[in-house]
């Protein structure tokens, strides 16, 4: 199963100054924690991931950090970038720069082992998290979004429209496939606690189902997010010790119910030790069942392309599974992998192709099972596809 990726930032190496106690006591050995903001190169959100580190610097000058780490790697250009530390020392947040890179090869295999494992080497810790901030397309490899037809315009084409974000790059030579980044960090030798994507279509179970082995919960948006992206200042702080998803969800949820330039937002978190079970009880609906088709344009839609790319998971099954014997125990198994708890919406989600869209039903997951969509041809070839069909 393919999927892409893309991601980008800016930061000014400066120190920031903070208005707060003094720093923790200094501890030895691995961290409690260590957080990898992966910030790869994607052409065109610089201020927005600007905006989005500052957001995170002002949660760390709150004195959120006490044995845990937050390192950032950060592509200032297409060929240029660097990995530094956000530190908080005696009541000042500092930068800390631990190496440059010239044309690091984010968008491979080897080449996302090599980062994390420099993230390892300076900042070993029990437990990781990482954030991935840029463009996204759910599950959908490189080569079909580098391949589309000019019909299916993809959304970063609109002009005049308020942003949303992409996984990566808007070309083909700045995206990651989904296997890739899966391939990357198991070969750092790591599993992590999270992967936050801050970026849009990225709550797919395609792609949660690939990522499955190199992380235990996925938290991503089902629709397409503003440019601004997570609002860090808030929801930092549920990110860092303790996890804690339902405040993430409810970090996202209050700042995007009262964001002024467009007040839409949907979150989802995925609990990736579920998503096997749950497949096993999609496997036997598929194995009875068949989309009625006259049905399609009644399924609750979660972008704004034509034809459809990615459908709410629960409403799909709802339409394709007649039967409450079997429905049932899917949505029982549905609910333990996307708890109620772990996914909210604001009353309309937000597109650059058709403006703002009505949820009539929400279930912070999406699939692309019944598209019929050129660009999600090859979803016969994911992972997810494979175990329920």
């Amino acid at each position: 199963m393919k999927k892409c990726i893309y991601l980008i930032v800016f930061i000014s190496f400066c120190f920031t100054s903070c208005q707060e106690k003094d720093s923790p006591e200094p501890f030895t050995g691995p961290a409690g924690q260590t957080v990898c903001m992966y910030l790869p190169w994607a052409e065109d959100l610089l201020d927005y991931f600007h905006t989005n580190v500052s957001d995170f610097e002002r949660a760390i000058s709150r004195g959120i950090l006490k044995k845990e780490r937050v390192v950032v790697f950060l592509s200032t250009s297409a060929t240029e970038a660097v990995l530094f530390e956000l530190k908080y020392k005696k009541g000042m947040c500092v930068r800390e720069v631990i190496r440059y890179y010239e044309n690091p090869p984010f968008t491979t295999t080897q080449g996302i082992t090599a980062i994390l494992r420099d993230v390892i080497g300076y900042a070993p810790a029990r437990r990781y998290g990482m954030i991935i901030g840029c463009h996204g397309m759910g599950w959908i490899p490189v080569q079909q979004t580098a391949s589309r037809t000019q019909v299916e315009k993809e959304y970063w084409q609109y002009e005049g429209k308020l942003k949303t974000r992409w996984f990566g790059g808007t070309t083909s030579r700045f995206q990651t496939d989904i296997t890739t980044l899966a391939e990357g960090i198991s070969g750092a030798g790591i599993k992590m606690e999270y992967i936050v994507f801050d970026d849009c279509y990225m709550s797919s179970v395609e792609a949660a189902y690939n990522l499955r082995h190199v992380t235990d919960y996925l938290i991503g948006c089902p629709t397409e997010i503003m440019a601004y992206g997570m609002p860090y200042a808030t929801m930092a702080e549920h990110l860092i010790g303790e996890v804690d998803y339902e405040g993430i969800v409810n970090a996202f949820h209050a700042f995007y119910s009262t964001y002024t330039v467009m007040p839409c937002g949907t979150i989802g978190v995925t609990v990736c030790a579920e998503l096997e079970p749950l497949a096993a009880v999609m496997k036997t609906i598929n194995s009875l069942y068949t989309l009625d088709r006259s049905l399609l344009g009644h399924i609750q839609r979660m972008d704004g392309y034509s034809p459809t790319r990615f459908f709410d998971l629960c409403d799909y099954v709802r339409h394709l599974c007649p039967d409450p014997t079997l429905f049932e125990p899917f949505e029982t198994q549905l609910e333990r992998t996307v708890p109620s708890g772990y996914r909210k919406h604001t009353t309309h989600f937000y597109t650059m192709s058709r403006g703002r869209i009505y949820i009539n039903t929400f279930s912070g997951i999406t699939v692309s099972d019944p598209s019929t969509s050129s660009s999600a041809s090859s979803k016969t070839e994911t992972s997810w596809y494979r175990a329920t069909h």
